[in-house]
């Protein structure tokens, strides 16, 4: 502020044109204070939503795990070793 005053006085505005509009611009904007206690408890706030929060990539997540619960217990593990160990071998040379 005091060296928008200053350029004002001097009628140094014509001179530095460019300074002249930032030093004016910076004196319009808001200052913003925050405290610390304030940003915590927002951040608190979003946390508490996203765990309350049944989103729909968690429900198809959750529909999914179920799906495949349900079929692995009505699958016998005999079989699954059968059918594995009648398929052609394949080995990796090392």
């Amino acid at each position: 502020m005091e060296l928008l005053t200053f350029l004002h006085e001097k009628k140094l505005a014509e001179m530095y044109p460019n300074m002249w509009v930032a030093l004016r611009i910076s004196a319009t904007l808001p200052v913003t204070v925050a405290a610390a206690e304030r940003s915590s408890s927002k951040l608190k706030l979003i946390k508490t939503y996203l765990r309350s929060t049944m989103m729909q990539e968690r429900l198809t997540g959750l529909a999914i795990i179920s799906i495949n619960h349900v079929v692995s217990n009505q699958l016998s593990y005999d079989d699954v070793v059968d059918d594995f160990a009648a398929r052609k071998t394949r080995r990796v040379n090392l």
